[in-house]
Order: C-alpha cells, then structure tokens, then sequence
C-alpha cells in the first residue's frame, strides 16, 4: 500500500482537535436532480474515491506522533449507507438529517469517512458525504469528490496523490522558503554573503514574521455574544438558496471591491442583525472569524491530499448597519491582511503543535479558539453543471468543522455560476440557522438595491 505511514503535524493537530462537542468532520452535500441507485454510488466510490490509499486507512495517534494504519476488516459497505426520509420531506428534513449527522462522531475503528445516499429527495437524491479533516483539507476534497464526477468537457477530474509533502508541510515560513529554493541554510548564507540585498530582505521577511506571531498572540479573546456560549455538541445545518455570481461580480466591480469583499460584508450585515435580534448589544462592534486560506501555491499540490492551509483572524465589523459604509470596512481590512504573513505563521503555529503531546495541545487550540465567534470558509467549485453516475447536481454546499470553544460556521462555495451559503451551528448558540442564512441573501439584497438606487444612503 502507497498510503503514507505517518501523518504530518498539522494533519495529526486535526486529528486530536476531535471532541464530542465538535466532531473534526467536513460535512458536504451534493443534491442530484434525478435519482441515483447507491450500487452505482458504491461502485464510483470504489473506483475512484478509493483510488487513494489513504480513505482504507484509519488515523491512530501515538505518543507525540500519529499513523495511518491499514483498516483489516474494510469493507466499503460500511461506508456507502442508505437513508430514507419521510414520504414528501422536504429542505427541511434533509437539514435535519445533515444537522443530526455532524453532531454524531465517526467509528475509530474504521476509516473516518462515510457516503449517505439519500433516496427519494424532491423527487431525486442527495449525497451527504463525511470525511474527518485530517485526511485533507477543503481544497484538496473538493477535487476528490469532483473525481466521482462523470468528466463532462470543462468540469475538471485531475488524478489526486495522497502523498505529502514531507519536505515543506511542517516547516515553518522562512525555512520553507529555502527548501523550495533549493539550498540549504550554508548554501543561503554563502548566497546572502555574495547579495547584500537580499539578505536584508530575508532579515526584514524575519521580523515580520516574528511581529506576526507577537500580534497573533497577543489578541484579545474574542467579544462576548451569543455566539461565545458552552456548546452542546446538537448541531443544527441551514442553506439558503444560491445567488447569482455574476451579479456578485458586477456589484463588486461596479464599488472597487473583490467578490469576497462583498460575500464576507453581507455575512457580517446578517450576524449583526441576528446578534441584534438577539438581545446583543452589538453598536460599533467587531467580531472575528478565523478564515482558512490555502498556501498551496503550485497548481500540482492542489492535487495532493492532506492539510496544507493556513488561518486569518478577519474582524467582522457587524456593528455597521450601512452596507456600502459595511462593505468600504471590510475591504480595507481584507486589503490589510493579503499582505500580511499571519496564513504562514499560523500554519507554521499548528505544524508545532502537532509535534507536542496531546495534553498540551488542548490548551493551545483552546487559546485559538478563543479569540474567534466562527469560521467562515469560501471554496471555488465548478464552474459547470456536473453529473454523477449520469444524474446531474443541482446543488452543492459543504460546511468546515468548527475547533475549541468555536460552534459556529458559515460556509460560501461557488458552483455552476452561483454562490451557495450554508449555515451549521451549535443549537446553544443559532436555534434556527436558516434565520442567519436567509440574513446573509437579504443583506446582498440591500446592497445591490443600494447600487440601484446610485448608491444613496438606506436606512438601517
């Protein structure tokens, strides 16, 4: 078997991240428009899923490492499971069915990933599919699920390695760089010594790495608001319906902004209203998200599975009511950390912590956690309809995994030239999902009739 024997530090840190209360789970969906039969689900899984040696693996920590260990008894029935909804269930039930799935915690005794073939949705089926996160991140599963795909012109099914990247993946920034250099630290000071000027600007890379670190550290623990509560481990699972991304485009460039500057400034217009509504006192106030961004810069290791991201601490001024005066706010501080290293220390911070004893551990994700209310994730999908087994996808959403004390996540993926946003959340902290996410649509809403209007001012 090709699989590889031990899991990198950031890989093995997803790993000992599970808890009851929050399972280390990606949860995705996919809704087909017709009906899928799950033998032929079994047999592309089989075929393609199960090309990397990896899923017939199952993670075993050790000490201060962890490995994959080939599962004896695998069998892919175990994996591939059929499940009946109500007569005429609706959004509703299968939300139900994907809120109860994310709060009940895998078998340690097998592979950590599992299919649920839903039979008979809408006249059609979905496929809820679990994987824990320590098998690969966001970016790297979108292409394996993309793998079922019937490989239609446009819709892209590279092979996928499930290798890793034993030379950088653990490596801090600075060292990271000398080795995709290709020279060693002599060679890089013999280097330095003949460019004067080059030197200067790795001393200046240092110290701006080591101000990041310093200022990471030292953040606040996050605002105080409903979202900030003990969790129950019960985790309830809301989409709304898909918004056009065109029109996002066209507002984006209509203001000078980025797409994500206006998908991120409509999410926090909605989580202050809801705080709002909550009772929060949320004037002038600003919450973080910890935002992963993916440091997989040659196209070649978007192929490769395993965890190779880092995060942001992005500040969500929900406070501001206003969506352009919102908007202008965002871009600002999404501006401000494109040019900051703060993605590459923190995932040098988690390669670290991998390295560590697991009672240690625990408390460091429990200083991160602290200092975010939620995750918010955006991936790229297809840009065209894809087809599984024959039957086309109508839909596709995903929701990260949410660590520490965090129990609230907010998902943006783009798929066939729509953006879908999903919400999961613990029960304690959103009862009722949907409410946040239909907020998140409305708050887009306002600001396009804001640009409709030429952009006057809309009361709050």
């Amino acid at each position: 078997m090709n699989a590889p024997e031990r899991l990198s530090g950031v890989d093995r840190v997803w790993l000992l991240m599970e808890r009851p209360t929050n399972p280390m789970t990606i949860l995705g969906l996919i809704i087909l428009e017709g009906r899928l039969d799950r033998t032929r689900l079994r047999d592309l899984v089989t075929e393609r899923f199960l090309r990397f040696d990896r899923f017939r693996c199952i993670p075993v920590a050790n000490g201060n490492s962890a490995d994959w260990i080939a599962s004896e008894r695998f069998d892919v029935d175990d994996h591939v499971l059929r499940v009946a909804l109500p007569g005429r269930a609706g959004q509703h039930e299968l939300e139900a069915l994907a809120g109860e799935l994310a709060s009940t915690q895998m078998n340690p005794a097998r592979p950590l990933w599992a299919f649920h073939l839903v039979e008979h949705y809408r006249g059609g089926s979905a496929i809820i599919v679990r994987i824990h996160h320590c098998y690969a991140d966001g970016i790297a599963l979108v292409q394996v699920l993309l793998s079922l795909g019937d490989g239609e012109p446009g819709i892209p099914a590279p092979p996928l390695s499930d290798a890793v990247d034993v030379a950088t993946g653990d490596l801090p920034w600075g060292l990271e760089r000398v080795v995709r250099e290709g020279a060693d630290l002599i060679q890089k000071g013999l280097h330095y010594a003949l460019h004067p000027v080059q030197s200067q600007t790795a001393l200046q890379d240092a110290i701006k790495m080591a101000g990041e670190l310093a200022r990471i550290a030292t953040l606040s623990d996050d605002a105080p608001t409903r979202l900030k509560q003990p969790l129950t481990g019960f985790r309830r699972v809301a989409w709304a319906a898909p918004i056009s991304l065109a029109e996002v485009k066209t507002i984006a460039k209509l203001l000078g902004c980025t797409v994500n500057d206006v998908l991120v400034s409509s999410l926090a217009g909605a989580l202050g209203r809801y705080l709002k509504s909550q009772g929060d006192d949320i004037a002038g106030l600003k919450i973080r998200a910890t935002v992963p961004v993916s440091l997989r810069s040659d196209p070649g290791e978007q192929l490769t599975l395993g965890n190779r991201f880092g995060l942001l601490f992005l500040e969500l001024p929900i406070g501001i009511f206003h969506p352009l005066e919102r908007l202008y706010a965002v871009h600002a501080t999404m501006q401000t950390l494109k040019h900051s290293p703060q993605a590459l220390v923190v995932l040098g911070l988690l390669a670290a912590i991998g390295s560590l004893p697991a009672a240690v551990e625990e408390p460091l994700v429990a200083l991160f956690s602290a200092k975010a209310s939620l995750v918010a994730s955006n991936l790229p999908g297809p840009t065209q309809q894809l087809r599984i087994g024959g039957v086309g996808v109508s839909q596709v959403l995903f929701w990260v995994p949410q660590s520490g004390s965090i129990g609230t996540g907010v998902s943006m993926l783009t798929y066939n030239g729509q953006v879908q946003f999903g919400v999961i959340a613990d029960r304690q902290l959103v009862p009722k999902p949907a409410e946040l996410v239909e907020l998140i649509v409305t708050e887009f809403e306002r600001l396009v009739f804001l640009v409709l209007l030429g952009a006057g001012s809309l009361a709050a």
